[in-house]
């Protein structure tokens, strides 16, 4: 009789992995000493178990100074944020606008540590001057969150030089 049965095999189920919740029009505001200093704003997140968060959508960030001015804002494709690392990564066709220097950053990707408050990328970038006409190419950037100072890893480009060396 041992012979005739069929052996049933356990079916392997795998643990659900996609969001555990979904929102929509969301706005997150980051504050230092009761100072809004990051807004977050996109048309959907999606939260995970391990609370890492995912936006499908564009998203749209502003960096404020300590009085409150809009200094910096960034324009991308969709993004994500990395709990374990603590990181925010905005993808596709990132648009970074520095008011105040009259500067535009592009770049297929950037990243932003809360923690630290840089800003960094290993990509492409180009940085185009609206007050002197320069643009800047490279690989790579490092850079602090409101963009007032920045350095570009593997810098080329054209860009206008004081005389008297």
């Amino acid at each position: 009789m041992a012979a005739c049965e069929e052996k049933k095999q356990a079916k392997k189920v795998n643990p659900y992995s996609g969001p555990i919740e979904e929102i929509n029009d969301v706005r997150l505001l980051y504050s230092e000493a009761a100072k809004l200093k990051v807004k977050l704003t996109t048309a959907k997140q999606f939260r995970y178990m391990n609370e890492n968060r995912r936006y499908p959508k564009p998203v749209y960030i502003v960096f404020y100074n300590p009085t409150g001015e809009e200094v910096t804002t960034i324009r991308s494709d969709s993004g994500q944020y990395d709990k374990a690392k603590d990181l925010y990564i905005v993808m596709g066709n990132v648009v970074v606008v520095n008011k105040q220097k009259q500067e535009k950053l592009l770049t297929p990707e950037l990243n932003w540590k809360p923690q630290t408050k840089k800003v960094f990328t290993d990509k492409r970038v180009t940085i185009l001057s609206q007050l002197t006409g320069e643009k800047l190419y490279g690989i790579g950037l490092d850079a602090n969150q409101d963009f007032s100072q920045y350095s570009i890893r593997k810098p080329t480009g054209i860009f206008n030089m004081e005389g008297g060396i």
